[in-house]
Protein backbone atom coordinates (compact mmCIF):
# COMPACT_ATOMS: atom_id res chain seq x y z
CA UNK A 1 0.00 0.00 0.00
CA UNK A 2 1.24 3.48 -0.56
CA UNK A 3 1.99 5.56 2.04
CA UNK A 4 -0.14 9.09 2.73
CA UNK A 5 2.29 12.13 1.38
CA UNK A 6 -0.52 14.95 2.23
CA UNK A 7 -3.81 15.34 3.14
CA UNK A 8 -6.57 15.10 0.76
CA UNK A 9 -8.41 18.66 0.07
CA UNK A 10 -11.42 19.17 2.13
CA UNK A 11 -13.82 19.65 -0.81
CA UNK A 12 -14.07 17.63 -4.08
CA UNK A 13 -11.71 19.31 -6.50
CA UNK A 14 -13.96 18.26 -9.13
CA UNK A 15 -16.83 20.75 -7.79
CA UNK A 16 -15.81 24.29 -10.07
CA UNK A 17 -17.25 28.22 -9.65
CA UNK A 18 -17.57 27.77 -14.14
CA UNK A 19 -19.35 25.84 -16.54
CA UNK A 20 -17.05 23.78 -19.40
CA UNK A 21 -20.45 23.22 -21.10
CA UNK A 22 -20.52 27.86 -21.43
CA UNK A 23 -20.06 28.91 -24.86
CA UNK A 24 -18.52 32.01 -24.01
CA UNK A 25 -15.77 30.18 -21.99
CA UNK A 26 -14.98 27.53 -25.28
CA UNK A 27 -11.94 29.14 -26.47
CA UNK A 28 -10.72 30.09 -23.14
CA UNK A 29 -11.01 26.53 -22.02
CA UNK A 30 -9.51 24.92 -25.22
CA UNK A 31 -12.52 23.99 -27.11
CA UNK A 32 -11.82 26.09 -30.78
CA UNK A 33 -14.50 26.85 -33.44
CA UNK A 34 -14.17 24.16 -36.19
CA UNK A 35 -14.64 24.68 -39.83
CA UNK A 36 -18.16 24.14 -39.64
CA UNK A 37 -19.07 27.09 -37.34
CA UNK A 38 -19.63 25.65 -33.90
CA UNK A 39 -17.82 25.02 -30.90
CA UNK A 40 -17.37 21.47 -29.75
CA UNK A 41 -17.53 21.19 -25.73
CA UNK A 42 -18.10 17.86 -23.64
CA UNK A 43 -21.47 19.16 -22.94
CA UNK A 44 -21.74 20.28 -26.76
CA UNK A 45 -20.77 16.51 -27.42
CA UNK A 46 -23.24 14.50 -25.55
CA UNK A 47 -25.95 17.08 -27.35
CA UNK A 48 -25.07 14.63 -29.97
CA UNK A 49 -27.63 11.87 -29.73
CA UNK A 50 -25.83 8.76 -31.11
CA UNK A 51 -22.39 10.19 -29.11
CA UNK A 52 -24.81 10.43 -26.28
CA UNK A 53 -25.61 7.04 -26.83
CA UNK A 54 -22.70 5.67 -27.68
CA UNK A 55 -20.81 6.93 -24.03
CA UNK A 56 -23.66 5.82 -22.27
CA UNK A 57 -23.34 1.78 -23.64
CA UNK A 58 -19.86 1.64 -23.04
CA UNK A 59 -19.67 3.41 -19.99
CA UNK A 60 -22.69 1.51 -18.51
CA UNK A 61 -22.07 -1.88 -19.76
CA UNK A 62 -18.67 -1.63 -18.53
CA UNK A 63 -19.78 0.00 -15.34
CA UNK A 64 -22.22 -3.32 -15.43
CA UNK A 65 -19.14 -5.70 -14.87
CA UNK A 66 -18.22 -6.73 -11.37
CA UNK A 67 -14.73 -5.74 -10.60
CA UNK A 68 -13.71 -8.07 -8.81
CA UNK A 69 -9.84 -8.24 -6.16
CA UNK A 70 -8.14 -11.63 -6.64
CA UNK A 71 -5.17 -13.00 -5.29
CA UNK A 72 -2.54 -15.65 -7.10
CA UNK A 73 -1.96 -18.67 -5.22
CA UNK A 74 1.32 -20.97 -5.04
CA UNK A 75 -0.24 -23.05 -7.46
CA UNK A 76 -1.10 -20.60 -10.45
CA UNK A 77 -4.67 -20.51 -9.59
CA UNK A 78 -6.76 -17.02 -8.26
CA UNK A 79 -8.77 -16.88 -5.14
CA UNK A 80 -11.14 -14.01 -4.93
CA UNK A 81 -9.81 -11.69 -1.98
CA UNK A 82 -11.77 -8.46 -0.27
CA UNK A 83 -10.19 -5.12 -0.81
CA UNK A 84 -11.11 -1.70 -0.70
CA UNK A 85 -12.19 -1.72 -4.56
CA UNK A 86 -15.64 -3.86 -3.88
CA UNK A 87 -16.67 -0.11 -3.03
CA UNK A 88 -14.12 2.13 -4.25
CA UNK A 89 -16.45 5.38 -3.79
CA UNK A 90 -17.47 4.43 -0.34
CA UNK A 91 -14.93 6.84 1.58
CA UNK A 92 -17.55 9.11 2.18
CA UNK A 93 -21.58 8.54 2.66
CA UNK A 94 -22.63 10.44 -0.28
CA UNK A 95 -20.23 8.97 -2.46
CA UNK A 96 -21.04 7.28 -5.85
CA UNK A 97 -22.18 3.59 -5.57
CA UNK A 98 -19.73 1.00 -7.47
CA UNK A 99 -22.10 1.47 -10.75
CA UNK A 100 -21.37 4.77 -10.74
CA UNK A 101 -17.50 5.24 -10.26
CA UNK A 102 -16.88 3.00 -13.08
CA UNK A 103 -19.63 4.55 -15.31
CA UNK A 104 -17.87 7.79 -14.32
CA UNK A 105 -14.40 7.14 -14.90
CA UNK A 106 -15.17 5.38 -18.44
CA UNK A 107 -16.80 8.77 -19.14
CA UNK A 108 -13.76 10.60 -18.54
CA UNK A 109 -11.81 8.52 -20.60
CA UNK A 110 -14.27 8.24 -23.73
CA UNK A 111 -14.51 12.17 -23.32
CA UNK A 112 -11.82 13.54 -22.21
CA UNK A 113 -8.83 10.77 -22.79
CA UNK A 114 -8.00 10.79 -18.94
CA UNK A 115 -9.15 9.98 -15.66
CA UNK A 116 -7.83 11.16 -12.29
CA UNK A 117 -8.17 9.73 -8.91
CA UNK A 118 -8.00 10.88 -5.45
CA UNK A 119 -6.32 8.62 -2.79
CA UNK A 120 -8.10 8.65 0.15
CA UNK A 121 -6.43 7.30 3.54
CA UNK A 122 -7.13 5.47 6.67
CA UNK A 123 -5.43 6.64 9.99
CA UNK A 124 -2.94 3.49 9.21
CA UNK A 125 -2.21 5.36 6.09
CA UNK A 126 -4.18 2.63 3.64
CA UNK A 127 -6.17 3.76 0.82
CA UNK A 128 -9.86 3.62 1.47
CA UNK A 129 -11.24 4.98 -1.45
CA UNK A 130 -10.61 6.97 -5.01
CA UNK A 131 -12.54 10.12 -5.80
CA UNK A 132 -12.80 10.86 -9.36
CA UNK A 133 -11.75 14.23 -10.66
CA UNK A 134 -12.92 16.06 -13.21
CA UNK A 135 -9.95 16.06 -15.94
CA UNK A 136 -11.11 19.85 -16.91
CA UNK A 137 -9.72 20.61 -13.42
CA UNK A 138 -6.52 18.58 -13.56
CA UNK A 139 -3.05 19.92 -15.85
CA UNK A 140 -0.47 17.75 -15.69
CA UNK A 141 3.55 18.47 -15.85
CA UNK A 142 6.26 16.67 -15.79
CA UNK A 143 9.49 17.22 -13.43
CA UNK A 144 13.24 16.72 -14.30
CA UNK A 145 13.47 13.11 -12.78
CA UNK A 146 10.25 12.06 -15.16
CA UNK A 147 7.70 12.41 -12.08
CA UNK A 148 4.21 13.43 -12.77
CA UNK A 149 2.61 16.87 -10.85
CA UNK A 150 -0.80 17.37 -11.22
CA UNK A 151 -2.13 20.68 -10.85
CA UNK A 152 -5.58 21.11 -9.26
CA UNK A 153 -8.08 23.35 -9.33
CA UNK A 154 -10.09 23.72 -6.23
CA UNK A 155 -13.64 24.78 -6.14
CA UNK A 156 -12.55 28.52 -4.47
CA UNK A 157 -10.17 29.39 -7.90
CA UNK A 158 -7.32 28.03 -5.75
CA UNK A 159 -4.94 25.59 -6.88
CA UNK A 160 -3.14 23.16 -5.37
CA UNK A 161 -0.19 20.13 -6.05
CA UNK A 162 0.18 16.31 -5.69
CA UNK A 163 1.88 13.97 -6.54
CA UNK A 164 1.32 10.21 -8.05
CA UNK A 165 1.38 8.80 -4.32
CA UNK A 166 -2.27 11.10 -4.12
CA UNK A 167 -3.68 10.72 -7.29
CA UNK A 168 -3.93 7.79 -9.53
CA UNK A 169 -3.92 8.91 -13.16
CA UNK A 170 -5.73 6.61 -16.13
CA UNK A 171 -4.57 7.52 -19.35
CA UNK A 172 -6.11 6.95 -22.57
CA UNK A 173 -4.43 6.47 -25.90
CA UNK A 174 -1.72 9.36 -26.70
CA UNK A 175 1.39 10.09 -27.74
CA UNK A 176 3.34 11.43 -24.91
CA UNK A 177 3.48 9.26 -22.66
CA UNK A 178 2.55 11.95 -20.07
CA UNK A 179 -1.70 12.01 -21.18
CA UNK A 180 -4.13 11.15 -23.14
CA UNK A 181 -5.57 12.11 -26.36
CA UNK A 182 -9.22 13.69 -25.75
CA UNK A 183 -11.80 12.17 -28.36
CA UNK A 184 -13.67 15.24 -28.11
CA UNK A 185 -10.41 17.63 -28.73
CA UNK A 186 -9.11 15.58 -32.20
CA UNK A 187 -12.27 14.92 -33.62
CA UNK A 188 -13.60 17.99 -33.12
CA UNK A 189 -14.29 18.57 -36.92
CA UNK A 190 -16.34 15.17 -37.48
CA UNK A 191 -18.41 15.93 -34.43
CA UNK A 192 -18.93 19.83 -35.19
CA UNK A 193 -19.94 18.88 -38.67
CA UNK A 194 -22.67 16.70 -37.03
CA UNK A 195 -23.26 19.65 -34.26
CA UNK A 196 -23.93 21.84 -37.23
CA UNK A 197 -26.54 19.42 -39.28
CA UNK A 198 -28.22 18.77 -35.99
CA UNK A 199 -28.27 23.07 -35.53
CA UNK A 200 -29.58 23.72 -39.65
CA UNK A 201 -32.24 20.84 -38.96
CA UNK A 202 -33.61 22.63 -36.02
CA UNK A 203 -33.36 25.74 -38.26
CA UNK A 204 -34.81 24.44 -40.95
CA UNK A 205 -37.98 22.41 -39.01
CA UNK A 206 -38.68 25.99 -37.12
CA UNK A 207 -38.50 28.17 -40.40
CA UNK A 208 -41.38 26.06 -41.61
CA UNK A 209 -40.18 23.15 -43.75
CA UNK A 210 -42.84 20.98 -42.39
CA UNK A 211 -45.67 22.38 -43.70
CA UNK A 212 -48.50 20.03 -45.24
CA UNK A 213 -49.25 21.90 -48.54
CA UNK A 214 -50.02 25.49 -50.11
CA UNK A 215 -53.32 26.47 -50.59
CA UNK A 216 -53.24 29.33 -53.56
CA UNK A 217 -56.54 31.18 -54.59
CA UNK A 218 -57.05 31.82 -57.98
CA UNK A 219 -58.33 35.32 -57.02
CA UNK A 220 -56.18 37.49 -54.45
CA UNK A 221 -57.88 37.80 -50.99
CA UNK A 222 -57.46 40.38 -48.54
CA UNK A 223 -55.64 39.58 -45.10
CA UNK A 224 -58.61 38.87 -43.34
CA UNK A 225 -60.85 37.04 -45.81
CA UNK A 226 -57.41 34.60 -45.94
CA UNK A 227 -57.35 33.80 -42.29
CA UNK A 228 -60.64 33.08 -42.25
CA UNK A 229 -60.80 31.09 -44.83
CA UNK A 230 -57.70 29.15 -43.43
CA UNK A 231 -60.02 28.70 -40.33
CA UNK A 232 -62.99 27.41 -42.52
CA UNK A 233 -60.50 24.64 -44.66
CA UNK A 234 -58.71 23.74 -41.11
CA UNK A 235 -62.49 22.87 -39.07
CA UNK A 236 -63.59 21.24 -42.47
CA UNK A 237 -60.49 19.20 -43.28
CA UNK A 238 -58.36 19.03 -40.43
CA UNK A 239 -58.89 16.07 -37.71
CA UNK A 240 -60.15 12.35 -36.88
CA UNK A 241 -63.84 13.84 -37.28
CA UNK A 242 -63.32 14.63 -40.41
CA UNK A 243 -62.30 11.86 -41.80
CA UNK A 244 -64.11 10.64 -44.99
CA UNK A 245 -66.62 13.65 -45.01
CA UNK A 246 -67.24 16.20 -47.56
CA UNK A 247 -66.17 19.43 -47.34
CA UNK A 248 -67.71 22.44 -49.18
CA UNK A 249 -66.41 25.62 -50.75
CA UNK A 250 -67.52 29.05 -52.51
CA UNK A 251 -63.90 29.48 -53.64
CA UNK A 252 -61.65 28.38 -56.36
CA UNK A 253 -58.32 27.04 -54.26
CA UNK A 254 -55.40 25.42 -56.07
CA UNK A 255 -53.56 22.82 -53.18
CA UNK A 256 -50.26 21.97 -53.75
CA UNK A 257 -48.96 19.12 -51.51
CA UNK A 258 -45.57 20.00 -49.69
CA UNK A 259 -42.43 17.40 -50.66
CA UNK A 260 -38.81 16.73 -49.56
CA UNK A 261 -36.78 17.30 -52.66
CA UNK A 262 -33.68 15.90 -53.53
CA UNK A 263 -31.45 18.01 -52.07
CA UNK A 264 -33.32 17.54 -48.63
CA UNK A 265 -32.76 13.96 -49.04
CA UNK A 266 -29.26 14.68 -49.07
CA UNK A 267 -29.02 16.45 -45.99
CA UNK A 268 -30.65 13.52 -44.42
CA UNK A 269 -27.97 10.92 -45.81
CA UNK A 270 -25.54 13.19 -44.83
CA UNK A 271 -26.85 13.13 -41.23
CA UNK A 272 -27.19 9.62 -41.03
CA UNK A 273 -23.90 9.30 -42.46
CA UNK A 274 -22.72 11.20 -39.07
CA UNK A 275 -24.17 7.73 -36.98
CA UNK A 276 -21.32 5.91 -38.83
CA UNK A 277 -18.66 8.60 -37.27
CA UNK A 278 -19.95 8.34 -33.79
CA UNK A 279 -19.50 4.45 -34.43
CA UNK A 280 -16.07 4.85 -36.09
CA UNK A 281 -14.76 7.23 -33.11
CA UNK A 282 -16.39 4.99 -30.36
CA UNK A 283 -16.29 1.51 -31.61
CA UNK A 284 -19.84 0.86 -30.70
CA UNK A 285 -21.87 -1.15 -33.25
CA UNK A 286 -24.14 0.67 -35.48
CA UNK A 287 -27.02 -1.53 -34.81
CA UNK A 288 -26.55 -1.00 -31.00
CA UNK A 289 -26.97 3.20 -31.76
CA UNK A 290 -29.74 2.59 -33.95
CA UNK A 291 -28.86 2.52 -37.12
CA UNK A 292 -31.50 1.22 -39.32
CA UNK A 293 -30.45 -1.87 -42.00
CA UNK A 294 -26.77 -2.38 -39.61
CA UNK A 295 -27.59 -5.68 -38.33
CA UNK A 296 -30.52 -7.81 -37.13
CA UNK A 297 -30.99 -8.80 -33.45
CA UNK A 298 -30.86 -12.37 -34.44
CA UNK A 299 -28.77 -15.29 -33.79
CA UNK A 300 -25.84 -12.58 -34.45
CA UNK A 301 -26.08 -11.00 -31.30
CA UNK A 302 -23.91 -13.08 -29.09
CA UNK A 303 -21.02 -12.06 -31.66
CA UNK A 304 -21.87 -8.95 -31.71
CA UNK A 305 -21.35 -8.92 -27.93
CA UNK A 306 -17.75 -10.87 -28.11
CA UNK A 307 -16.88 -8.86 -31.21
CA UNK A 308 -17.80 -5.19 -28.90
CA UNK A 309 -16.17 -6.33 -25.95
CA UNK A 310 -13.19 -7.89 -27.50
CA UNK A 311 -12.07 -4.80 -29.35
CA UNK A 312 -13.48 -2.11 -28.05
CA UNK A 313 -14.26 -2.85 -24.08
CA UNK A 314 -11.37 -5.15 -23.23
CA UNK A 315 -8.89 -2.09 -24.15
CA UNK A 316 -11.01 0.22 -21.50
CA UNK A 317 -10.75 -2.10 -19.27
CA UNK A 318 -7.22 -3.76 -19.55
CA UNK A 319 -6.01 0.63 -18.70
CA UNK A 320 -8.51 0.34 -15.54
CA UNK A 321 -7.23 -2.86 -14.59
CA UNK A 322 -3.40 -2.24 -14.85
CA UNK A 323 -3.44 1.13 -12.89
CA UNK A 324 -5.95 -0.10 -10.08
CA UNK A 325 -3.68 -3.37 -9.35
CA UNK A 326 -0.46 -0.98 -8.41
CA UNK A 327 -2.78 0.14 -6.06
CA UNK A 328 -2.97 -3.27 -4.35
CA UNK A 329 -0.39 -5.56 -2.38
CA UNK A 330 1.52 -8.44 -4.53
CA UNK A 331 0.25 -10.32 -5.65
CA UNK A 332 -3.00 -8.72 -5.34
CA UNK A 333 -4.58 -7.96 -8.19
CA UNK A 334 -8.12 -6.58 -9.62
CA UNK A 335 -10.29 -7.93 -13.27
CA UNK A 336 -13.20 -7.25 -14.44
CA UNK A 337 -15.60 -10.29 -14.67
CA UNK A 338 -17.04 -11.07 -18.60
CA UNK A 339 -19.04 -13.95 -17.53
CA UNK A 340 -21.92 -12.08 -17.75
CA UNK A 341 -21.63 -10.44 -20.84
CA UNK A 342 -20.36 -13.24 -22.93
CA UNK A 343 -22.34 -15.81 -21.66
CA UNK A 344 -24.59 -17.47 -24.07
CA UNK A 345 -27.87 -19.04 -23.84
CA UNK A 346 -29.20 -21.05 -20.91
CA UNK A 347 -29.23 -23.96 -23.16
CA UNK A 348 -25.82 -23.43 -24.54
CA UNK A 349 -24.73 -23.05 -20.87
CA UNK A 350 -26.14 -25.60 -19.41
CA UNK A 351 -24.74 -28.04 -22.76
CA UNK A 352 -20.88 -26.58 -21.91
CA UNK A 353 -20.68 -27.66 -18.34
CA UNK A 354 -22.57 -30.77 -18.68
CA UNK A 355 -19.47 -31.47 -21.41
CA UNK A 356 -17.05 -30.25 -18.90
CA UNK A 357 -17.79 -32.20 -15.86
CA UNK A 358 -18.02 -34.92 -18.37
CA UNK A 359 -14.16 -34.28 -19.16
CA UNK A 360 -13.59 -34.14 -15.71
CA UNK A 361 -12.58 -30.63 -15.89
CA UNK A 362 -15.41 -29.47 -13.40
CA UNK A 363 -16.78 -31.53 -10.58
CA UNK A 364 -20.37 -32.09 -10.50
CA UNK A 365 -20.71 -30.10 -7.33
CA UNK A 366 -18.83 -27.33 -8.99
CA UNK A 367 -20.87 -27.16 -11.98
CA UNK A 368 -23.72 -27.00 -9.49
CA UNK A 369 -22.47 -23.86 -7.80
CA UNK A 370 -21.87 -22.05 -11.39
CA UNK A 371 -25.88 -22.97 -11.49
CA UNK A 372 -26.11 -21.38 -8.53
CA UNK A 373 -27.54 -24.57 -7.11
CA UNK A 374 -26.30 -26.33 -3.53
CA UNK A 375 -24.16 -29.62 -3.80
CA UNK A 376 -25.54 -33.14 -4.24
CA UNK A 377 -26.47 -34.72 -1.10
CA UNK A 378 -23.54 -37.07 0.16
CA UNK A 379 -24.58 -41.01 -0.93
CA UNK A 380 -26.10 -42.85 2.12
CA UNK A 381 -23.51 -45.44 3.84
CA UNK A 382 -24.30 -49.03 2.27
CA UNK A 383 -25.28 -51.93 4.68
CA UNK A 384 -23.06 -54.15 5.92
CA UNK A 385 -24.00 -57.71 4.84
CA UNK A 386 -24.18 -59.86 7.60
Amino acid sequence: MGKKKRAAVAEPPEVRSWSIGDPGLAEIFGFPVTAAGVSVSELAAFGLTAFWRAVAIISGTVAGLPLKSYRTLEDGTKQRVSTFLDDPGRMTPLGPTPFEWVELVLVHLLVHGNAYLLHHYNGGGAIIGLQPLHPSAVKVSVEDDGTKLFTVTLANGQRQEFTPLDITHIPGMGVDGVTGLSPVAVLRQALGTALAGDQAAARMFGNGLLLGGLITPKEPLEKEDAEALLASLKAKMVGVRNAGDLAFLNTDLEFKQWTSTAEDGQFIESREFMISEVARITGVPKVLLAEDGASTWGSGIAELNRGFAKYTLMGLTSRIEARLSRLLSRPTFCEFDYAGLLQGTPEVELAMLIDQVAAGLLSPDEARRIRNLPPLPAPAPAEETP
